[in-house]
């Protein structure tokens, strides 16, 4: 069983400084997601600021969705630094397997910086653990869905792959599975129109690295409770949707649902299964 009670208070009385090199698509929900559950954002992406911000920070949330060579040395400096101070850092590798750039600067970033955690699609995950070029931009092959035929290979997979990086393997969908190479979590909280937000998975990586940070003894109880969390409040939020309302109206009711998430309705709503 996962104490998503506490996981969630210590995220809340700690308020983690969590520093993000992320996607210019998302950057302002990811910092009021990281608002939202408890945490404190920092966005910065310049080589000459990196190391310095990072210092003052207690997790590092690097994605690599909108790619430059700028953001690229930023990512390798701030990655080493954190990794000096012993700071948790999570990769989200968008659309790896897309491109060359995408792919081959998650591998670079895989050999030089030490992940707590590495958090995406099955496409993109298959593409860094496998080698795989099947992802299409941002989204999931529809041949790569985890689904009861593949989930014993899927959660194989994904636990060598822990095991390899030492990294606790997010790969999150319609069933999120999630492994720390021995423990495997199958999560089924949230709703298939989160995926008609650009941006759920981002917000999900910043909010997750604001969990390992303020629960570093628990990096894999911590990134399941963040899964857990961000599903609910897909949850939650299509619930509030009236007859007027779009995707824009269901991410903020998302970002509210996390806001005003307690402790009891995580605990109440969590729908996971451990292995």
């Amino acid at each position: 069983m996962i104490d998503v009670r506490s996981i969630l208070d210590n995220v809340r009385r700690n308020t983690p400084l969590v520093h993000n090199i992320t996607n210019y698509v998302t950057v302002n929900d990811c910092a009021n997601i990281l608002l939202a559950c408890g945490g404190s954002p920092i966005m910065s992406d310049d080589v000459a600021d990196v190391e310095d911000i990072t210092s003052i920070c207690g997790g590092l949330n690097i994605n690599i969705g909108t790619l430059n060579k700028n953001t690229i040395s930023a990512m390798m400096l701030a990655g080493k630094r954190s990794n000096e101070l012993g700071h948790p850092v999570l990769l989200d590798p968008v659309g790896a397997g897309a491109s060359r750039l995408r792919t081959e600067t998650a591998e670079r970033l895989l050999k030089e910086v030490r992940f707590a955690v590495i958090r995406g699609n099955i496409s993109e995950i298959k593409a860094l653990a496998q080698g795989s070029t099947t992802t299409k931009g941002v989204d999931a092959d529809a041949a790569d869905q985890v689904n009861a035929e593949n989930l014993d290979s899927v959660t194989a997979f994904a636990k060598a792959f822990s095991l390899k990086t030492g990294a606790v393997i997010a790969i999150t969908g319609a069933t999120d599975v999630i492994t720390d190479g021995t423990r495997v979590c199958l999560i089924s909280n949230g709703h298939p129109m989160m995926s008609r937000i650009t941006g759920t998975g981002c917000m999900l990586s910043a909010m997750a690295t604001a969990f390992v940070t303020a629960n570093q003894d628990r990096p894999f109880e911590a990134v399941c409770t963040a899964v857990i969390a961000m599903g609910l409040a897909g949850e939650i939020a299509h619930g509030r949707l009236s007859e007027l309302d779009g995707n824009s109206s269901y991410r903020n009711y998302i970002i509210d649902a996390i806001y005003n998430l307690t402790a009891e309705q995580l605990e109440n709503g969590a729908k996971y299964e451990l292995l």
